[in-house]
């Protein structure tokens, strides 16, 4: 799999569930793509199944690259791979765009905008939903905030997993997008564990139920992709616990400020929170069910 010269490099930072797959898309795609990632075993599996070239630091993984991609876990991970002497901003070119996909806050995301500027590049926050099964697929959202301009620039690269792309504002907006993605999330996928957990109780076949009722108003695509997987109590797949509790905090957080009310988030929250003292902050977020299931 040989890249095309025409195209410009790009870096990714940080190869997890969803940036192991993506970056690849941009490798099949013909992108000279450089990444790293915190494992360099990891790296180095990348490397053998997609072409690209492995560095030992993010700045590495900036220096020539026109688009710097991350997607890494929280604040405190996109500082440690974008600051510092050996941080992408440490290598990276004038003009170039720095693209997180991550989730994060609005405040560091302004944070690094500006760093950004002083480099005389630019910085769009662009977190992602479709889960891993989407990153796999080629088929993420994006949500988008910074400069017009700069989303142009990274565009044609970020299509290559991403079946829809907005700008929605100016930085942070992205990440206040996502934050609303989390919310809906949350208040859906607990009305899908009660209403499996009720039918159960009630003597309904649950898969006969979900098979009526997603041919209507009921219907989502949490319903769709996971009624099935929950009601065979298989949650060692798709988005982690751990990762919905950070995502819901930051909800909250932002919430405070701008006045909003989230009591359906703060009650769901609570109910992540009890997964992860059972040992389930790396089931998926559809386990819900497994606390309405054990309480008698």
């Amino acid at each position: 799999m040989q890249s095309n010269p025409e195209l410009p490099t790009v870096a990714f930072i940080g190869l997890g569930v969803m940036g192991f797959p993506m970056s690849g898309h941009l490798a099949k795609a013909g992108y000279p793509v450089q990444v790293y990632n915190r494992s360099s075993d990891k790296a180095q599996r990348w490397a053998e199944q997609y072409s690209g070239t492995v560095c030992a630091t993010p700045r590495a993984a900036a220096q020539d690259a026109q688009c710097v991609f991350t997607c890494v876990g929280n604040d405190d991970d996109l500082r440690a791979v974008l600051l510092g002497e050996q941080g992408a901003l440490a290598g990276l070119e004038e003009g170039a765009v720095v693209v997180d996909h991550s989730t994060v806050s609005v405040e560091v995301c302004e944070e690094l905008a500006e760093l950004c500027q002083q480099r005389k590049a630019s910085f769009v926050d662009a977190p992602i939903s479709g889960g891993q099964q989407g990153a796999e697929n080629g088929v993420l959202t994006v949500m988008c905030g910074g400069s017009q301009t700069a989303l142009t620039k990274a565009t044609a690269a970020i299509d290559c997993y991403a079946s829809a792309v907005t700008h929605l504002g100016p930085v942070g907006s992205g990440q206040r997008c996502k934050m609303v993605n989390q919310i809906c999330i949350a208040g859906l996928l607990q009305g899908l564990a009660e209403g499996l957990n009720f039918a159960q109780r009630a003597g309904l076949d649950p898969a006969q139920v979900v098979d009526v009722i997603s041919r209507g108003a009921a219907q989502s695509w949490q319903m769709e992709n996971r009624a099935a997987t929950m009601l065979a109590d298989h949650y060692e797949h798709g988005f982690a616990v751990d990762w919905m509790v950070k995502d819901l905090g930051i909800a909250q957080a932002e919430a405070a400020r701008n006045g909003s009310q989230l009591p359906v988030v703060e009650t769901v929250a609570t109910y992540y929170q009890e997964l992860q003292k059972r040992g389930g902050g790396r089931w998926d977020t559809s386990s819900l069910l497994r606390l309405l299931q054990t309480e008698q």
